[in-house]
């Protein structure tokens, strides 16, 4: 339990690089794909916690602790793993440890000790509300008219309509509620016309 550990517990498991306030830092030691030996032993001890899991003891590690390597693993971002970096599913439904250790090691393998700050990111920008922040929609629409020339010939004009809008949200301030920039393009493109074929 936590109240059981001593006063300033956590702060010998803090990354020395970034130190609390009035400390200087000092270098954090070799890198691993698993991380850092620091990060992998403030991980293990925060496990120790009633209640903590891998993925809470790798926030703690990540936001509070200052451990840029450690990559808190969902299913939602194991999902942007297999998605988007060609991971292995693998044959359980469920996440487990080996999986997590995988996806966590893929990630600092491509970002090194700011994984989890990539991730962070990489997060955010799927979550459907921070997508929607920025979305371009097109419509087209083909549409065929028969027409009648000088002469009484009928032939087919095609017309193609294309929208283009981008909707941005935004905040002004802290405390206004989020106001929306819509740009809306409206192209008409007339295609060449065409003789209409005569049916018998």
């Amino acid at each position: 339990m936590v109240t059981e550990k001593e006063d300033g517990w956590l702060d010998h498991l803090r990354n020395p690089e970034s130190p609390v306030l009035g400390i200087k830092p000092e270098p954090a030691g070799e890198w691993a794909n698993e991380g850092r030996e620091g990060y992998r032993h403030a991980h293990e001890q925060l496990l120790e916690l009633q209640g903590v899991g891998p993925k809470v003891a790798d926030c703690v590690c990540l936001m509070g602790l200052g451990w840029g390597e450690a990559v808190p693993v969902d299913t939602h971002v194991w999902q942007i793993a297999v998605r988007d970096y060609k991971f292995a599913k693998g044959k359980h439904a469920s996440l487990t440890k080996a999986t997590y250790d995988a996806v966590a090691n893929k990630f600092r393998s491509l970002w090194g000790q700011e994984a989890g700050w990539a991730h962070s990111v990489l997060f955010t920008a799927d979550l459907k509300a921070f997508s929607e922040r920025l979305v371009a929609k097109t419509e087209v629409k083909e549409e065929v008219k028969e027409i009648k020339t000088e002469d009484g010939e009928p032939v087919e004009e095609t017309i193609v309509e294309e929208d283009k809008t981008l909707v941005k949200g935004i905040k002004r301030e802290a405390d206004e509620d989020e106001q929306k920039l819509v740009e809306t393009k409206h192209n008409v493109v007339k295609k060449a016309k065409r003789r209409k074929k005569a049916s018998y």
